[in-house]
C-alpha cells in the first residue's frame, strides 16, 4: 500500500509539472488550481529530490525546462493521455452519461446558444456537471483540460478533432433612418464612402471583405469606418442608432431585421462566408457526454438551416446564396 501510495504521489506531480510547463509560471498554475504558489514550488522540489535529477531551470523572471524536465513532460503527456482515455471508456459504459464536462466557447455565441443547449442538456442528463468558460482568445483545449470547444473555423492543431455545428454567413445592414438620410447604396463605391462601425482589437481592424465579381474573381471592398470597437454586440447596437452602417454575421442577428430595425443592403453582392461553428474535442471516440451535448446543441440550433438564418427573410437569395 505504501509503495502505492508514493506511485500516486509520483504521478499526480508529474502531471503537476505538465501544467507549469504549459503554462509557464507556478503563479498561473496556482490560479488555475487555486493553492498558493509556493505549496506548487515545494511540490515540484519535492519531484527533483525523488528522481534525483534537476528538472526546471529557475530565474527570478522565468522557468524553463531542463534537459530531464523536457524528457519528463513527454512521459507526463503520456500519462494524462492514459489517465484522460481510461476515464473516458469507462464513462461509455454507464447507461447515462455522469460526472463533468468542462466546455469552452467564445462569449457571444456561448451566450446566445451554448448556455440554452446546457440548460437542455442536464434537463435532459442531470448526473453532469457543467463547467462553461466564455473567452474570445484561442484556449488550449487538451492543455486547459476541457472536453469540449466551440470555434470559428477548423483547427489548426492537429491533436484535435473537429465537428461542424452550423455556417456563419455575412450581410451587410443599415437602419432605415440611415438609408432616409443617405440614401440605399447599389454600387461598392457609394458603399465604402459611407460611415460604418467595424470591430477592431488589439491592431486588428475588420473593415475589409472578400465577395466574388461577375467574373468569379476574389475581390474586396472596404468600408469607411466611424467608429472602431472591441465588442461584436456593439456593431448591431451602433448600425441601429442609425449614424452607421455595419457588416455582421448571421449569427448576431435577432429580431431587429423582422422588427424593422436592420435592412439588409448591397444584397446582389457575393459575399464569402465568414466561417462554420465546429465543435472541437481531444479524442476521435468521444466520451458519451461529448456526443450528447454536441448533439443538444445542434438541435437547439438547428440540424440542417441555423436558426438565426430563419430571422432573416428571404437570406437564401441574398450575397449569392441558393440554399
Amino acid at each position: 500500500m505504501e509503495s502505492m501510495g508514493k506511485f500516486m504521489d509520483l504521478a499526480s506531480r508529474l502531471l503537476l509539472l505538465l501544467e507549469v510547463s504549459e503554462l509557464g509560471s507556478f503563479a498561473k498554475v496556482s490560479e488555475l488550481r487555486n493553492v498558493n504558489s509556493s505549496a506548487i514550488s515545494k511540490q515540484i522540489v519535492k519531484l527533483e529530490n525523488e528522481l534525483g535529477v534537476q528538472l526546471l531551470n529557475r530565474t527570478t523572471r522565468s522557468l524553463s525546462l531542463t534537459a530531464a524536465g523536457s524528457e519528463m513532460v513527454g512521459q507526463s503527456k503520456q500519462l494524462r493521455d492514459l489517465l484522460s482515455n481510461s476515464k473516458r471508456l469507462a464513462e461509455n459504459y454507464h447507461s447515462e452519461p455522469r460526472g463533468e464536462l468542462k466546455i469552452s466557447s467564445s462569449t457571444l455565441f456561448g451566450r446566445q446558444y451554448v448556455q440554452k443547449a446546457i440548460l437542455k442538456f442536464q434537463t435532459l442528463y442531470p448526473d453532469v456537471r457543467v463547467e462553461l468558460l466564455l473567452e474570445d482568445r484561442m484556449v488550449d483545449i487538451v492543455g486547459e483540460g476541457f472536453d469540449i470547444g466551440f470555434r470559428i473555423g477548423e483547427p489548426k492543431e492537429s491533436n484535435l478533432i473537429a465537428k461542424q455545428i452550423a455556417r456563419n454567413r455575412l450581410l451587410i445592414v443599415a437602419s432605415p433612418e440611415f438609408l432616409q438620410k443617405y440614401g440605399t447604396p447599389k454600387t461598392v463605391p457609394k458603399l465604402e464612402s459611407l460611415p460604418a462601425v467595424v470591430y477592431s482589437t488589439q491592431g486588428l481592424v475588420i473593415d475589409k471583405f472578400k465577395y466574388k465579381d461577375s467574373s468569379g474573381n476574389d475581390v474586396h471592398f472596404q468600408l469607411t469606418p466611424t467608429y472602431k470597437v472591441n465588442e461584436v454586440e456593439m456593431l448591431i447596437n451602433t448600425a441601429i442608432a442609425g449614424n452607421m452602417l455595419t457588416v455582421t454575421t448571421a449569427q448576431m442577428i435577432e429580431n431587429e431585421i423582422l422588427d424593422g430595425k436592420l435592412i439588409p443592403i448591397m444584397t446582389h453582392l457575393n459575399l464569402t462566408d465568414y466561417g462554420t461553428f465546429y465543435a472541437v474535442y481531444p479524442h476521435r471516440n468521444a466520451p458519451m457526454k461529448t456526443k450528447l451535448f454536441i448533439q443538444t446543441l445542434k438541435e437547439v440550433i438547428g440540424e440542417k438551416l441555423p436558426i438565426w438564418e430563419s430571422r432573416i427573410p428571404d437570406f437564401n437569395k441574398m450575397y449569392g446564396h441558393n440554399l
